[in-house]
């Protein structure tokens, strides 16, 4: 055999073996808070006449970034969802019912871009807990029979008595956002985040008023982070 083509062979098996240390990548730990609103509603099964009301989201998060272009985010967040009935042209009456949940999100994260700007992604699942709800109405549900001209027409009207039963959400959760970095530890995040819920979130079934009630927000936040590492 040739001198050359056994350097050769010694050098495509060598490869793998230095590959690793040309593209080590040391690792990144940021913590930081977020703060913006959401937009929610309960994609009922048969469907309810809903608006999307507004609402607060706000919490802490931790990202490690492990790879180029690919890390882990964990969160804990304060959100609040639910829906609002949409009553068309009557305008008289008003219904809204608010889900205060306590919601961890661990996504994955892809990014892109500059050092001094990124482009991402994020998308994993999340599991929520229910803190709580509220209802604010200008009519007492239990009385709308006594209420003349009160829209029942293709309108479903048991959502309005129904308590929520599911005190744990979880779904799945994806985003797109955009990082400006201030200087080499600290950062600025925008993000809008889709989530659909995979439970429901009062009780369904064949024997209950609907089959399905699956939780879908749309949140637009803005984050601080920190580079601890």
């Amino acid at each position: 055999m040739k001198l050359s083509s056994l350097l050769s062979i010694l050098l495509l098996a060598a490869a793998p073996l230095t590959l690793p240390a040309q593209t080590h990548y040391e690792g990144n730990f940021f913590v930081g808070a977020k703060g913006g609103v959401s937009l929610s509603r309960v994609q009922f099964n048969p469907s309810v006449k809903q608006k999307m009301p507004l609402g607060a989201v706000a919490g802490v998060t931790c990202r490690y970034i492990e790879e180029n272009h690919f890390g882990i985010i964990a969160e804990l967040n304060f959100d609040q969802r639910g829906w609002e009935e949409d009553f068309e042209d009557n305008t008289r009456y008003s219904y809204r019912r608010t889900l205060n949940y306590l919601q961890l999100p661990v996504l994955a994260h892809i990014y892109f871009g500059s050092p001094r700007a990124h482009f991402f992604i994020n998308a994993g699942p999340e599991i929520g807990l229910l803190l709580g709800e509220s209802t604010s109405a200008n009519f007492d549900p239990a009385m709308i029979d006594e209420l003349p001209d009160f829209p029942l027409k293709n309108r479903q009207v048991a959502q309005l008595s129904l308590e929520a039963t599911g005190t744990v959400d979880f779904g799945i959760s994806a985003g797109l956002g955009m990082e400006y970095f201030l200087d080499s530890r600290n950062s600025l995040n925008l993000e809008a985040r889709f989530y659909y819920g995979l439970g429901n979130v009062v009780k369904c079934g064949r024997t209950e008023p609907f089959s399905s009630a699956n939780s879908m927000s749309v949140t637009v936040t803005l984050g601080y982070a920190f580079r601890l590492k």
